[in-house]
């Protein structure tokens, strides 16, 4: 080689394994065998870890919180949006994780206009955070008496559940961007009622992201439970924008829950299939994954790069 001829780095062995794999998965017979697509899945995310000297996000051994967000579809979008509810849960209950609601807007007929709930076990934002975006309905409605086909939407959204706020903290938002509201927290009739401003809203001033919390007794533990969750948004959101920034792309603060943006879709007429958009991780058998049983489209999201 001439002195002057600028130097290639060399590959790593590792980088080579990662390539190999990832080469592997573009087959079109790749997920004929569903455990070793699966296992191969796994372990490109293994050797990513080992590469790059980390197992994962900063916040992915801790657990999550869940905001589903009905959308275009009317009922049928918070009918949606209840059936994706029921679907998180029944998935962390095989993983013996534990539930609890946060805050819920019921409608009338059992479904949801927006519903805020709490995974708690370890893993759990770490396997489950990828799961944000919007999610695509398209069934014979129930709520229409001619029974026609209706498109409808909800939006998930994962952020970690951060134990520790203020000072000592690794993610902090200065006190001055932070506006705190107090209302009166819903509860039964009659003599019972609660008449105390125990529900807080916690707002950041620059970006009016808002979360609401009504669920605990006093209202400390409501304004602790705001803050904690008002920081998991800010940090997902800042976490979202600097992955964009290293491909060079820009995201938008705010997602239409409609048509041209879901990440999944679930279709039960007139054929039935559930697909991600993002993978390509099919399946005809869509009972089971209504059921909890996400572990096929959760491993493929594993290896996604923003």
């Amino acid at each position: 080689m001439a002195d002057n001829e600028p130097h290639k780095p060399q590959q790593l062995p590792i980088d080579i394994h990662i390539e190999a794999l990832e080469q592997e998965m573009l087959g079109p017979d790749f997920w004929q065998d569903k455990q070793k697509a699966q296992d191969i899945i796994k372990r490109i995310a293994d050797l990513k870890a080992e590469r790059d000297g980390s197992i994962g996000g900063k916040y992915d051994k801790g657990s999550a919180v869940i905001t589903l967000f009905s959308g275009a579809g009317g009922d049928d979008a918070e009918d949606f949006s209840r059936i994706l509810f029921d679907m998180y849960r029944k998935y962390a209950a095989r993983q013996g994780w534990k539930t609890s609601i946060i805050s819920e807007s019921p409608n009338d007929h059992n479904g949801y206009r927006n519903v805020s709930f709490e995974v708690s076990g370890a893993g759990a934002y770490g396997i489950l955070q990828n799961e944000s975006g919007v999610h695509r309905l398209v069934r014979l409605s129930p709520f229409n008496s001619k029974n026609l086909r209706q498109t409808s939407f909800s939006l998930v959204e994962v952020i970690p559940k951060f134990e520790k706020i203020g000072s000592g903290a690794d993610f902090q938002i200065p006190e001055v961007q932070i506006r705190i509201e107090f209302a009166k927290a819903g509860g039964p009739g009659g003599q019972n009622v609660n008449k105390r401003e125990t529900a807080v809203r916690a707002v950041h001033i620059p970006t009016n992201i808002a979360v609401h919390v009504a669920t605990e007794r006093s209202q400390a533990q409501n304004k602790e439970l705001a803050l904690k969750l008002l920081t998991g948004k800010l940090y997902k959101l800042q976490e979202d924008e600097r992955r964009a920034k290293e491909k060079g792309l820009s995201i938008s603060s705010t997602t239409s829950i409609d048509w041209g943006n879901q990440i999944r879709s679930y279709v039960f007429h007139p054929y039935k299939m559930i697909k991600d958009h993002r993978t390509n991780v099919e399946t005809r058998t869509i009972e089971p994954v209504l059921e909890g049983n996400l572990d096929e489209f959760l491993a493929a999201e594993k290896n996604l790069v923003y």
